[in-house]
């Protein structure tokens, strides 16, 4: 198993900072310590090396900015952990989302957007790496992003749970800003290209899309997600 590096100023100083976080060591060059001096402050296990160390532990073309830390994998608590806790705050459900850029991207609006928890399965979904902790910008340490072996099944608990399951889906005949979206919904974000699959639409309590211009047929799953969680946040804001 190759050893997980998160890297960039925002994922690792957010890494850490988090005391669930199993911190091993930290690369950073002499130029980046001495800027992240106070945050760095105590850390133990730090090693000041040149910039092609950290590189060489990075995949190709990572933005460093000159520090790096290994580490291990969060434990992430089980859905029927999460529900336990009776936090009453929206969900997002990824439907095979597999760009780990997207799903942190995804993060680091629910982050902003204060949902409870991101869900993603366990197939067909990008595993916890650098890559995704970078485009998360530090969210990945607050949102608990929650593995499931299938998510219609995973819908279903929400539903018992209390849960109105919303699919985000550009040919729905609601727009979202007409729903009445409480803290308890679960939006469903389909996988990019594909959308929605035809199951999954099937299991969602309805449909919205997002209102757009002619001149574009569709955004990327992340930029969907953010502009959909500005609506949410805002409609339940009122």
């Amino acid at each position: 198993m190759k050893p997980l590096y998160l890297f960039g100023t925002h994922a690792t100083l957010a890494a850490l900072a988090n005391p669930m976080r199993k911190i091993k060591r930290v690369l950073v060059t002499k130029n980046t310590q001495a800027e992240l001096q106070k945050p760095l402050a105590g850390i133990k296990n730090i090693a000041v090396v040149d910039a092609p160390k950290i590189e060489s532990a990075l995949p190709p073309g990572s933005v460093h900015q000159g520090i790096a830390v290994e580490c291990d994998p969060l434990d992430q608590p089980s859905l029927q952990d999460w529900l336990s806790e009776r936090i009453e705050k929206p969900v997002l459900l990824l439907d095979q989302i597999t760009d780990p850029h997207n799903v942190g991207a995804i993060l680091r609006s629910a982050a902003a957007f204060d949902v409870g928890a991101v869900i993603a399965t366990d197939r067909n979904a990008p595993g916890e790496s650098g890559v995704m902790a970078k485009a998360a910008s530090g969210a990945l340490e607050t949102v608990p992003l929650i593995s499931v072996t299938n998510l219609v099944q995973t819908i279903e608990l929400l539903k018992k749970a209390g849960y109105w399951i919303a699919g985000l889906d550009g040919t729905a005949k609601q727009p979202l800003h007409e729903a009445k979206l409480d803290a308890k919904t679960a939006l469903v974000l389909g996988a990019e290209g594909k959308g929605l699959r035809r199951l999954t639409a099937e299991h969602c309590d309805f449909l919205v899309r997002l209102p757009m211009s002619n001149r574009m047929e569709s955004l990327n799953v992340s930029n969907a997600a953010a502009v959909a969680l500005y609506e949410f946040f805002v409609d339940r804001s009122k």
